[in-house]
């Protein structure tokens, strides 16, 4: 048992690079598992594992973030909040998304939303992030102009909207998915609204805001890598079921 601790205590100090490249590791095998499970085995078996798969992937997010500050904990919470909250009145009132309805795969649901939707939100959100200010630094460089998202508008805009794009985008190529996977059922006539698009720019925006108002810089390289394992996962389920 001392043995196993001390392990265990090993892991979580080490260096930053040898966290990284272990987390992506982790997160491309589950990720191919999951892929050939769905493809090959029981699609409605390893959707339905969709809930671990997210705790996992912010368990390595957790792992190899560095600054694990107060103000780190409380933008989780204030993107697990509105994610949850902008979910329940797209739900329940379709304020919001549009007209749909979560379906089991997504694991234990509170007033019609499940509670991962508001770990998703924070997943898509940190790794676009980070993303967003690797493309803020090439654009800086590129026009030798300083352009800093802490420290100036223009910076800051670019940043937003840049990663808005991107979760905006991410949503695009999961969304036809998700649905055959029974994540969700999109009511009425079944097709995706514009709608839908449209309020995940906008509470991006917003979730993005707030991460730059607690002046939180997300230095993790494992970020990228996990959106893109992502992108990749689901580009190609569209493909092929």
């Amino acid at each position: 048992m001392k043995l196993s601790f001390t392990s265990f205590i090993n892991v979580l100090t080490w260096e930053h690079k040898r966290k990284v490249r272990w987390a992506i590791a982790i997160a491309l095998l589950f990720h191919i598992i999951g892929w050939i499970g769905m493809v090959w085995i029981d699609k409605s078996g390893f959707a339905a594992m969709t809930p671990m798969n997210l705790l996992l992937s912010l368990t390595l997010i957790l792992w190899s973030h560095e600054k694990k500050d107060f103000s780190f904990f409380i933008f989780f919470l204030v993107a697990f909040q509105t994610g949850f909250f902008t979910e329940y009145l797209g739900v329940n009132h379709q304020l919001l998304f549009g007209h749909y309805r979560y379906e089991e795969a997504m694991g234990p649901k509170f007033f019609g939303v499940p509670l991962m939707i508001g770990v998703n939100w924070f997943i898509v959100v940190y790794c676009s992030a980070y993303i967003s200010e690797i493309f803020l630094n090439f654009l800086s460089k590129k026009i030798n102009i300083h352009l800093s998202s802490d420290h100036n508008f223009l910076g800051k805009a670019i940043f937003v909207f840049t990663g808005a794009m991107l979760t905006m985008g991410f949503d695009w190529i999961m969304e036809p998915v998700a649905v055959k996977l029974g994540f969700w059922t999109w009511l009425s006539d079944g097709i995706i609204p514009l709608k839908n698009y449209r309020d995940w720019f906008l509470v991006s925006i917003f979730l993005l805001l707030i991460l730059k108002a607690l002046k939180i810089r997300i230095q993790n390289q494992f970020a990228h890598y996990l959106l893109l394992i992502q992108v990749l996962f689901f580009v190609f389920l569209r493909f092929i079921l």
